[in-house]
């Protein structure tokens, strides 16, 4: 009952406004603005998978006593079918329109939360529920903002598309600290139940407001005295425009898609297990149980606002600097963090494992600008709602090699996290090197 009055909140709201993309029989445009501050709250709500350590955290404790493998084993499927749905949202939201996309996938990730309120001790419901439904609710949202948001935001690119997918970063800081504020008093009175629900609640009303306003802007419009201008650096990664099978047959392709695997991995290792590592490592910080919580709980904030920061930024970065060359930096700071924290034992002080988790939001942030705008530079803006969740599966299989390396390195037996982490900064560092050979495409001359 709480999930669909939400729904139908939601609905009210925007109804109420009487918001329109355009008046045809007129000149009226909504503001870019406000398209934007509606693809960040999407976003907001959508961000909420990279607030999981913390559901994890709940649920390794009584009475659900679930595993490392398993809280793991949910995110990844989430993370796996939210990659999945992307390939074929986009090929439909190009046919139906990027509200209508935004709105069904607003909603199923609503009903995924909602569901997950039946049976939350049950491992495989909340594989269902929040891994696929939700998954699938993110995968058909997702793709809608970018797309729209480079029509309204051509002349200024990098920094608009940093600034909306900051907000999928920001998301895990909204929900970590509502979580572990008034929420962690809902968890500890009625359980796991009534948290996924009043969640499920939020995503409906602020998910399907933000979706609402996701719309392109009239054929032909572009900002008022704006004209093209491309500095040497884009110039340099500009490609042409392919179809989604050429595309595939392209070694760039390949090579940006093992980059994205190689450099995500560690990126999505390290959020998924925040909490978990954090208090694994609290032995040695001579603080009590509730500091701990407090600690870990502040840090799954802090690496989803670097997580946000790094998008924005790194995408302002790379309009000067150019795509590749940004990757080659992020990718190198990034390996070089995941050794560390796998050689030096960087969990062992609070302060140096606050910086290090930080450090790893914020280079990880960097992907989610530097790969679209990669792929709309060598492939071109025309296929790029299908051409982009072909490139995006990449983040799918990270999400489920991240885990692979903890069972690998027998965390679930150990506590011991160094083994995870070296093996992901190793493949940053090919991430890193791969970048600087990578060029946009050219066609064989006809």
């Amino acid at each position: 009952m709480i999930f669909f009055s939400s729904v139908f909140i939601a609905f009210g709201l925007l109804r109420s406004m009487k918001v329109k993309c355009m008046e045809k029989s007129g000149s009226k445009v909504m503001s870019r603005w406000l398209v934007a501050a509606g693809a960040v709250l999407l976003m907001l709500c959508l961000g909420s998978i990279y607030s999981w350590s913390v559901f994890a955290a709940a649920l390794k404790a009584a009475p659900y006593n679930f595993t490392v493998t398993q809280t793991q084993t949910i995110f990844s499927v989430g993370l796996l079918t939210f990659a999945l749905v992307m390939i074929g949202a986009g090929r439909w939201q190009q046919k139906a329109g990027p509200t209508k996309g935004a709105v069904t996938g607003a909603i199923l990730l609503a009903a995924g939360y909602a569901l997950a309120s039946l049976f939350p001790e049950n491992f495989a419901w909340l594989i269902l529920t929040i891994g696929i439904i939700g998954g699938a609710g993110i995968g058909f949202a997702y793709i809608t903002p970018v797309p729209v948001v480079a029509k309204w935001f051509p002349d200024k690119l990098g920094l608009a598309t940093g600034i909306v997918m900051a907000g999928f970063g920001g998301g895990a800081f909204v929900i970590s600290n509502f979580s572990n504020g008034w929420f962690a008093k809902l968890i500890a009175i009625f359980g796991m139940g009534t948290t996924f629900l009043i969640w499920g609640a939020v995503f409906a009303i602020a998910g399907i407001a933000g979706a609402l306003l996701v719309r392109n802007p009239p054929e032909g419009w572009k900002p008022a005295g704006w004209e093209p201008k491309k500095s040497k650096a884009i110039l340099s990664e500009t490609g042409e425009e392919w179809e989604t099978s050429e595309m595939a047959k392209t070694p760039q392709f390949w090579m940006l898609w093992a980059m994205f695997v190689f450099g995500a991995t560690a990126g999505l290792l390290v959020i998924g297990v925040v909490s978990p590592f954090g208090k694994a490592s609290s032995a040695l910080w001579n603080v009590d149980a509730a500091s701990v919580t407090a600690i870990t709980s502040m840090t799954v904030g802090l690496l989803a606002i670097f997580n946000a920061a790094g998008r924005i930024i790194w995408g302002a970065v790379s309009d000067k600097l150019g795509r590749t060359p940004t990757m080659v930096v992020t990718f190198a700071l990034q390996g070089i963090m995941m050794l560390l924290l796998g050689f030096a034992n960087l969990g062992s002080g609070i302060v140096s494992y606050v910086a290090a988790m930080c450090w790893v939001g914020f280079m990880f942030g960097a992907n989610f600008v530097l790969f679209p705008a990669a792929t709309r530079a060598f492939f071109g803006l025309r296929n790029y709602g299908i051409n982009y969740p072909i490139v995006f599966t990449a983040y799918g299989i990270a999400g489920v090699v991240g885990p692979l390396l903890l069972i690998m390195a027998q965390v679930d037996k150990t506590g011991h996290y160094a083994w995870a982490f070296v093996p992901s900064g190793i493949l940053c560092i090919v991430a890193a090197l791969m970048a600087m050979k990578v060029k946009a495409p050219k066609k064989a001359a006809q």
